[in-house]
């Protein structure tokens, strides 16, 4: 089998990179891995060995002829680049979120590739319940008031309109929660917290007392088992949309116990995102405030058809993925071959 892999570098690249390696030593037969990023990683960590890689920016339009060459001959494409910063240039992003998709797909026709496989969100579903879950089949078109909810639905929409006009080609997607690992501890800090928000004591923070909105009801995964969830994809060439996340559901009494809090204050929402939106104008905040609105509106999924059809289960718990990854940001862990996941202290990082 021969996959490539579109932004293998980040988060759940190099997380579904050690997978593909993984799964080459169970099948006693190496998979042969292309790997696509904009910068190409170092060769001192093992999960980026033995992959045939190219230095592509998909947000330009002279990008599908170089894809379209990287990914001649593959049997599947597993598409994961997004950007997530620089977010007070929203044009910036939609080139590689929204433009660099259709550059995907337009690439994976013109090389034959026969299985397309899309990493979208929670995120891309409309405002849903936070009281009981919802299947593979709710509006999946964003929350506009968030760019990469508004994104991630553009994102659903190109896909839809893809399958009707390649039926032959078979397409997945797969909607995670929030995806952790300790590894992406300073890159998650780089974006949403920022250069001026301390980080170093974040995995020893105890609180006698948590605000938090009541609304912040949300799913988390692990970056390993989202990872297997690809592979299962990949492996089993299956289609559809699938929804990716551990147990339990994130309760605001679950995050005061994250992080050492005797109980939490529920605030109201709108205190949350004003206090956002200012910190966010003046840049001393990296989040903007279209995620608080998301973290308001997403519904919580049912992940019942990922475990049934795919046979997936996740391995590490919601809460232990989030317990990894403060622990990571505390410590400004990453991995130092890799531009996304470089971390904190590393000399590539100072100014």
């Amino acid at each position: 089998m021969r996959v490539a892999i579109v932004g293998a570098t980040g988060n759940v690249g190099t997380a579904l990179l050690r997978r593909l390696h993984a799964a080459g030593v169970e099948r006693d037969e190496p998979l042969e891995i292309v790997g696509v990023a904009r910068r190409l990683p170092g060769a001192s960590d093992a999960a980026y060995g033995g992959v045939q890689w190219n230095a592509i920016d998909i947000s330009a339009p002279s990008s599908r002829t170089e894809l379209a060459a990287a990914l001649e001959g593959c049997d599947a494409v597993v598409h994961l680049a997004w950007l997530l910063q620089p977010n007070h240039r929203e044009p910036v992003m939609r080139a590689t979120n929204v433009d660099g998709t259709a550059n995907v797909l337009a690439a994976a026709v013109e090389a034959g590739v026969g299985h397309v496989v899309c990493a979208s969100s929670v995120g891309a579903y409309s405002a849903g319940p936070k009281d009981h879950r919802v299947d593979e089949s709710h509006p999946a078109r964003g929350i506009p008031s968030s760019h990469y909810s508004r994104f991630k639905g553009e994102q659903e929409a190109l896909l839809d309109a893809f399958e009707s006009d390649h039926p032959g080609t078979r397409v997945a997607r797969l909607r995670p929660g929030l995806i952790f690992q300790p590894d992406a501890g300073s890159e998650i800090g780089r974006y949403f917290l920022g250069a001026a928000m301390p980080q170093f004591f974040l995995h020893r923070l105890r609180l006698p007392l948590l605000p938090f909105p009541r609304e912040f009801v949300f799913q988390a995964v692990h970056a390993d088992d989202i990872a297997d969830a690809y592979w299962r994809v990949l492996d089993q060439k299956a289609g559809g949309a699938f929804n990716i996340a551990a147990e339990p559901v994130v309760t605001p009494d679950a995050v005061a116990w994250l992080l050492g809090a005797r109980r939490w204050l529920p605030v109201p929402v709108p205190l949350v995102r004003a206090v956002v939106s200012a910190l966010w104008s003046v840049r001393l905040l990296t989040t903007d405030p279209g995620w608080v609105d998301m973290a308001q509106g997403a519904p919580i999924m049912d992940t019942r058809r990922a475990r049934t059809e795919l046979g997936w289960s996740p391995r590490v718990d919601s809460l232990a993925a989030i317990r990894s990854v403060l622990d990571g940001l505390g410590r400004g862990a990453g991995v130092a071959a890799s531009p996304p996941l470089v971390p904190r202290h590393h000399p590539s990082t100072r100014p």
